[in-house]
Formats: structure tokens, sequence, C-alpha cells
């Protein structure tokens, strides 16, 4: 499907919903381009992280975002601390960043250890949906991210992936920015399915649980759109992981990393 025609439909699934501002790919408002680039650039990052920029698209995807270095964001679900690596060098001075939950256990020690790098991070919060859960004082956030990971909330339940939706919506003050990165899946396809199935989401589904959750539709970019992709495969099969059979490694490689969307839903 291109990329004209996806665009399409996604815009009309969110225009038949209520609460929609505008879905457009432009440009959202950018962030501060010197210190983002100079954090993506830092001498912190591995060689195998920096290697995974080219899919991700750091830079250009928390600037459509709209971040800038003195806001107090919140980052879910850090894991292996990927951007964890950018958000704190970029925050350190005049903003704050929140995890929730920690990153991983090397990954903290590596913070802690370098605060010249990463600043004095001090507040990580217990995050495990659907149990009750708050990311801070409401209207405390000016942005909160997830990247690559609302389907591991819907595998638990959809009533997780609501809550993680509810959570940030109510951290956030109005104006405040949900922003979320997903590996895609075929538009309109069954969200549970391909979720347990392939790790993926459609994007209509998320944008139709953002309007629901009381969110407007900022912005859609295609900044990490990968057409090589044909969403039909298990994400994990594809790089960095490449999950499977050996004899599939050179295939998958040569798509890349899976083709993702990028949405950013604001609070109003």
């Amino acid at each position: 499907m291109s990329r004209r025609i996806r665009m399409l439909l996604i815009v009309l699934a969110a225009a038949l919903l209520p609460g929609l501002v505008q879905a457009s790919p432009a440009t959202a408002p950018s962030g501060d381009t010197a210190a983002l680039q100079k954090a993506v650039d830092g001498s912190w990052r591995s060689a195998a992280n920096k290697a995974r920029d080219r899919y991700r698209h750091p830079v250009e995807t928390l600037q459509f975002f709209g971040i800038r270095p003195d806001m107090t964001v919140v980052e879910l679900a850090p894991g292996g601390g990927w951007y964890t690596e950018i958000l704190a060098p970029f925050l350190r001075e005049h903003g704050h960043l929140v995890e929730a939950p920690s990153p991983s256990p090397a990954f903290m020690q590596r913070m802690q250890a370098d605060p010249a790098v990463f600043g004095h991070f001090a507040q990580v919060l217990p995050f495990k949906p659907p149990a009750p859960v708050a990311l801070g004082a409401p209207g405390s956030a000016d942005m909160v991210l997830s990247f690559r990971n609302t389907h591991d909330w819907l595998n638990r339940s959809p009533e997780a992936l609501a809550a993680v939706f509810k959570a940030a919506y109510d951290v956030l003050r109005p104006g405040g920015v949900f922003g979320i990165t997903e590996h895609r899946a075929k538009p309109f396809a069954d969200a549970q399915e391909s979720s347990k199935a392939l790790h993926r989401l459609p994007e209509d589904y998320l944008i139709a649980l953002g309007l629901k959750s009381g969110f407007r539709l900022g912005g859609v970019s295609e900044v990490n759109a990968n057409p090589k992709d044909a969403e039909d495969v298990n994400v994990h099969r594809l790089p960095p992981d490449l999950a499977g059979p050996a004899s599939e490694h050179a295939a998958m490689q040569a798509i890349g990393e899976s083709d993702r969307m990028t949405l950013r839903f604001v609070k109003p």
C-alpha cells in the first residue's frame, strides 16, 4: 500500500471520530536541533546503538514530537536505554527525565556512574499496567514518550493499554504531548491478533484509542516508515534481533528494521 493511500485511510478513519484537530505528515514545532544532534553523536553511545539511527531517526522523531531541553519528559518502558542515552543528556541541564519503570540495571549503573553526561538521575517510577498507574502529579509533565512498546501492553490486555493512555493523559499539562512510535501492522488488521503474532499494531487502532482517551491528534509522520517491510512478519525476525533461522538473516537484513508509525497526540 502506498504511503499516500495509507495516509488517506488513517486521516479518514480519524476524521470519523470526535476530538480530531489535525492529522498531517507535516513537521511539528522542532526542538533544539544542535543539542539533539550533540546527544545523538555522543561518545557514550555504542557503535551498535548508533547503527540503529538510520532506522529510528532519533533527531527527526524527537523534533516531530516537539521536544525542548527545558521539558519534563516521561519515558515509558525504557528497557536497555536506547532512547534514554539520548534523552538524559539532552535534558540534563534544563529539563527533567522520568523513567517508568527503571531502565535495565546495567543501564542504570551507567547513568549513575556518569552524572557529567546523564545528570543526577533520580526519578524512577513503578509502572505495571493494568494495575493502577500514575506517572507523576496531574499536569506535571510536558511530554510522555513510548518507543515500540504499546503492543506489549496490549498483549497483557486491552485494559492495560488503555491504562497507559489514561496515565499519560493525566500526567500531561494542557498542550502536553504523548509521542508514540510503534511497529506497524496492515491497516485495519485485528489489533490483538497482530500484536500477539507479529508484535505490531494497526495505526488506525492507536489513533482511535488516543482520541477515545481524550487526546487530539496533533500529527502523523512517516519519518520511521520502511516501505521494504511488508508488515507481515514478526518484528523480532527483523534487525536488530534476527530471531529467525540463519538462512533468512540476509533477507531480513535487506529489509531493515520494521515499518513504524510515528504519532503525536496532544492533551487539550
